[in-house]
């Protein structure tokens, strides 16, 4: 029973790092801000308040496959957020609607890109920069927001300051809102969404380190996208750039001030549909990406990168759950044949730091808009993400889909 015991051991603690990793952000997301750290909070928030020194001037990429039902919406958004000198360009890529038409009626620049082989978000994102690139005078700032977003107000001028102040990328905070009739797994993944998009990057801003970019509300200095820009053929391909930034020196920063939504999937296979893309996107970054980011910090000691791959090395939060949960059985099993309780307590040990990191997550960012009983759907939420680990291991999603919606965002 030794080598049982030992084995277990190990690939106990080795499952439980993850969840002492979310915990750890949770705890630090949720303190109070100290007395020094409020007063810097209200002198930044103060000098929002004068623009007339700072302006950049941006342009706001929207990629837009089939987008007609929303994008007048996402369009009216963003729009009353432009100031002087802005711009707005919509990417119709490989649109078979009305997209393009009604972006041109409301005003906009549109870039209509039609290559059946080359699909994807990372391949529009490339056709407006390119275009932009085009113009005689580019912008200072380029912003992405998908076509089925909304902005809260002051979204645009939080994410222009925090780029022309740091000359760095910054991503907004981008979250996810549940249907207007929606089910317990919605709710549940809404949260899942806030702790990954807010609770655990305010945690590594709090901290001084990076954050990955999560898709839509990221912001980026023109200078970058002249050396780094989307990865076509990757399906996330904003968690890529955020990788190859922090290796070339210019890692991402997060902006909390710079809030902006878009709705859960209505359709049941939708949401499966994205969240297939996002999970195994997701995992496939995390192995490819992990060890680079470890040699390079074994090569430069730079801490910041040493941040960036304890946080990229972090699984899905449901699979974090389950590996521990399924581990606490095994340990709980093999106690029963006779091996040491150590394994099982790592594992249980490991559950209860996530049933904590969860309810505190809960109750300090999503109590006034998700009732109690939905942190009780949690562990079937985590049963229905199986089979998307499950298939990574023998039929991993490598394309771009389109997630299919009939409902646009409105924020709560």
């Amino acid at each position: 029973m030794l080598w049982i015991t030992g084995g277990l051991t190990a690939i106990a603690a080795l499952a439980a790092l993850p969840a002492l990793v979310i915990a750890a952000q949770v705890a630090v997301a949720a303190l109070p801000l100290g007395r020094t750290a409020r007063r810097l909070h209200a002198s930044h928030a103060a000098s929002r308040q004068d623009r007339s020194t700072d302006r950049p001037p941006l342009a706001v990429l929207v990629p837009a496959h089939n987008e007609a039902l929303g994008i007048r919406g996402t369009i009216d958004s963003i729009a009353a957020q432009l100031l002087a000198g802005d711009r707005l360009v919509v990417v119709a890529d490989n649109c078979s609607d009305e997209t393009a038409r009604i972006a041109r009626d409301c005003g906009t620049e549109v870039v209509e890109r039609t290559d059946l082989t080359r699909r994807g978000k990372g391949y529009a994102l490339a056709a407006g920069v390119a275009h932009l690139r085009a113009q005689e005078l580019p912008p200072a700032i380029v912003v992405v927001i998908d076509a089925d977003c909304r902005l809260q107000p002051g979204c645009l001028d939080a994410l222009r300051h925090r780029v022309a102040a740091t000359g760095r990328p910054a991503q907004g905070c981008y979250l996810m809102t549940a249907p207007v009739l929606p089910r317990a797994v919605d709710v549940v993944s809404a949260l899942a969404v806030l702790v990954k998009n807010r609770v655990r990057p305010l945690a590594m801003a709090r901290l001084g380190g990076p954050c990955l970019i999560t898709g839509s509300g990221c912001a980026l200095p023109w200078a970058i996208l002249q050396t780094h820009s989307f990865d076509g053929g990757n399906i996330v391909e904003d968690m890529q750039l955020a990788v190859d930034l922090a290796l070339a020196g210019s890692p991402p920063s997060y902006c909390d001030e710079a809030e902006l939504f878009a709705s859960l999937p209505d359709r049941p296979a939708a949401f499966v549909s994205q969240r297939r893309r996002w999970e195994h996107g997701h995992l496939r970054t995390l192995l490819r990406q992990v060890p680079r980011l470890g040699l390079a910090f074994l090569r430069t000691g730079r801490v910041g990168l040493a941040a960036m791959l304890v946080d990229l090395a972090v699984p899905p939060l449901s699979l974090v759950v389950a590996l521990n949960g399924a581990l606490a059985c095994a340990g709980l099993l093999a106690f029963g044949l006779g091996a040491s309780w150590i394994p099982a307590a790592t594992s249980a040990a490991a559950l209860g730091l996530l049933a904590a990191a969860i309810g505190v997550a809960w109750w300090h960012f999503a109590r006034p808009w998700m009732p109690f009983r939905f942190l009780l759907s949690v562990p079937v939420y985590v049963l229905t993400k199986l089979p998307l680990y499950v298939s990574f291991l023998f039929h991993r999603e490598s394309n771009w889909i389109r997630t299919a919606r009939s409902s646009q965002a409105t924020p709560d």
